[in-house]
């Protein structure tokens, strides 16, 4: 007995302190990581306020210029502040610290690495930078960066297949996007014979009509593409759903307004006033964006794609307003231009707000669950109480709702467009009832797409084991999605928060910026106008009321004799097979607008063992296409195989071959010469 005592006593030990060994390691790394995440976070916070108080400095009317001209050999970098990149300076760095708050808790959990971390205050800083360039290679520089940073951080999931599809789309039409902002920049620096944006501005009148028009096609089409408006816009949903959530939020509240920012510097600012059918084709483009990416988000299942495609809808209707306020200028109507610009800009604003909160909510419900998918989805109203009330505030404002953060802008818009216009201009009384009924049809459907998200993912019985387990998101997730509420909340019902940015940017922009003042908002003058805070002030007070009267009745009611299970459409006992599925519930959209969305149909059919007639088991299932990419993008990547094919024939590997087609290159090069 002694000898076995002995003999086990080593293994005991030995047994024992294996697990306090791998407990202490267990421990030292989350130490580690927390630490990390910490100080990931914070950088990218104190990145992003140096950004919010170069923006209100900015805002304040107090420019200034920076010339580092030994940093970069030939080029230098030259910095310039002004309102209008004070404006997105400021609402970048607001969205940075809220995200790097939001980072700390995200990656504590294990859902984001130390790389990621390391390069989104880079990212952040390559974003604020962006604006404040005051040179076109300064300008180029700043955007290349900002999109080789946004690249890692796609691909922070490499591993993953969908995550690589993800990187190669965004690679390949951002870089697009980049060639013709290139192209466009070029041209104008050599038009005007300088590369500084200040004095790119006072030469522009001397530029031709045909050179301005081709930098505008090529400046549009590139920005738009960072904007992710059609038809560049495949990178958005694939690159958003699949990056870290942080990443997510940065990219759809931040960067994809620097889009935005790019057609305003360059388009409206500095090559404008332009002809009218400048101002048509920015409509058009942002209308087709706008219905386009509301028609994509209705019928999306992933939560993180629908949020994705709402992006391109709502960067089309800010495309809308500024085309609107381009036509409205060429037309004499300043005032109501103004207007279109100011609702334009509000836009900006108040969709980082609440897109910046939908993704952080939807993030944290990835990190409850390990899902994305709405059909699997449900029942995180009892489970993450906090966290739905607060993508609640998020689906509020993308829905364009009153009291939502994005109402005000929207009703602005449409003030905007209903101004009559001058008599006889016929282009304008065809094209403004046009642009009235886009922006009404995207608000129609922006309501059911977030009714769907809100009430299947998060009202719904769970459908998964995953759902009704989850667990309500850390301390400082849930504070960034607070404050990032509560911003919605002021941009919402306090409109004169937005007054003193706005002001500044009339000094600046060839137009004037729409009275604001109090809590009331709208046209100068007071026709059409609105106090979002007086609307909600009425709104609490009817449900209160209806609330009170409701428990008044309720006690004058007869006690009840007996109980007894009541049919009731089915809800004795309801399942969550019993309840709309979000496929099912955007059905109706996918039928009404089936010549759009294209669906591809799957049926499949397994068969009775034994018998070819008898059918055990059939499956129907349709999914939502994109027809830009099966009818723009499949057709141009064929005609690219086809080429490659044809070049690779004829690549033989003989030297004389090569010789003689060196030989006839040089000769059609001096014949174009001479």
């Amino acid at each position: 007995m002694t000898m076995i005592r002995t003999a086990l006593r080593p293994d005991t030990d030995a047994a024992g302190s294996e697990p306090q060994a791998s407990h202490d390691a267990r421990q030292g790394h989350e130490a580690r990581s927390a630490a990390a995440a910490a100080w990931g976070g914070a950088a990218t916070s104190l990145v992003g306020l140096a950004g919010v108080v170069c923006g209100i400095v900015a805002l304040a009317g107090r420019s200034w210029s920076l010339s580092l001209d030994g940093l970069f050999p030939m080029v230098g970098v030259q910095l310039e502040l002004t309102p209008l990149g004070g404006l997105f300076m400021l609402l970048t760095g607001a969205v940075a610290v809220i995200v790097g708050i939001y980072s700390a808790g995200y990656t504590r959990a294990g859902h984001l690495g130390g790389f990621p971390l390391a390069v989104m205050p880079i990212f952040v800083a390559t974003m604020l930078l962006v604006p404040a360039a005051g040179s076109v290679p300064t300008f180029l520089l700043m955007w290349e960066l900002m999109a080789v940073s946004s690249m890692m951080l796609v691909l922070a999931g490499h591993r993953r297949a969908e995550v690589r599809s993800a990187g190669v789309y965004y690679a390949v039409l951002t870089h697009l996007g980049f060639m013709a902002i290139l192209l466009g920049l070029l041209l104008l620096s050599a038009a005007t014979g300088t590369t500084r944006f200040a004095e790119i501005s006072f030469a522009i009148g001397d530029v031709g009509h045909g050179a301005r028009t081709v930098i505008f096609v090529l400046t549009l089409l590139g920005f738009g593409s960072k904007a992710g408006l059609l038809p560049l816009h495949a990178w958005l949903p694939r690159a958003h759903a699949e990056s870290p959530s942080p990443a997510s939020a940065l990219m759809s509240a931040a960067m994809v307004t620097l889009g935005v920012y790019g057609i305003v510097r360059i388009d409206l600012d500095i090559l404008g006033p332009g002809p009218r059918w400048w101002g048509l084709v920015m409509l058009a483009v942002g209308a087709v964006s706008a219905l386009f990416g509301v028609l994509q988000a209705s019928v999306a299942t992933d939560l993180k794609r629908l949020l994705a495609f709402s992006t391109t809808e709502n960067m089309g209707l800010v495309l809308v307003a500024l085309g609107a306020a381009a036509l409205l200028t060429s037309s004499g109507m300043r005032d109501v231009a103004a207007l279109a610009l100011a609702a334009g800009l509000l836009h900006l604003l108040v969709h980082g707000s609440f897109k910046m909160l939908a993704f952080l909510a939807a993030g944290s419900v990835q990190n409850a669950t390990g899902l994305r998918d709405l059909d699997r989805l449900g029942g995180l109203a009892r489970r993450m109480p906090v966290t739905t009330a607060l993508f609640g505030v998020a689906a509020l404002g993308a829905a364009g709702l009153p009291v939502g953060a994005g109402f005000v802008s929207e009703w602005l818009l449409l003030q905007s467009l209903i101004h009559r216009p001058a008599a006889g201009d016929t282009l304008m009384a065809l094209t403004m009832p046009l642009a009235i009924g886009v922006v009404a049809l995207s608000v129609g459907v922006g309501v059911v797409t977030m009714v769907k998200a809100f009430g299947v993912g998060f009202l719904a019985r769970p459908r998964t084991d995953e759902a009704a387990h989850a667990r309500e998101a850390g301390a400082p997730m849930l504070l960034a999605m607070a404050l990032a509420a509560l911003v919605c909340t002021v941009l919402a019902l306090v409109p004169a928060a937005l007054d003193p940015a706005l002001r500044a940017l009339g000094r600046t922009l060839p137009v004037p910026v729409a009275t604001l003042g109090g809590v009331v908002i709208g046209p100068a003058g007071g026709l059409g106008s609105i106090a979002p805070a007086v609307l909600a002030a009425g709104m609490a007070s009817a449900v209160i009321l209806a609330v009170a009267l409701s428990r008044i009745g309720s006690r004058r009611r007869p006690p009840a004799q007996s109980a007894a299970p009541l049919w009731a459409c089915g809800a004795d006992g309801l399942t969550s097979r019993m309840e709309y599925t979000a496929s099912s519930f955007a059905q109706p959209m996918q039928r009404v607008f089936r010549g759009v969305l294209r669906p591809e149909a799957d049926l499949s059919v397994v068969r009775a063992a034994g018998s070819a007639y008898d059918v055990e088991q059939m499956a129907y299932r349709e999914r939502p296409t994109d027809a830009v990419e099966a009818h723009l993008y499949r057709p141009v990547l064929r005609l690219v195989r086809a080429v490659a094919g044809w070049v690779r024939r004829a690549h033989t590997g003989s030297v004389q071959l090569y010789l003689v087609y060196g030989g006839v290159g040089l000769l059609i090069v001096l014949v174009l010469a001479r």
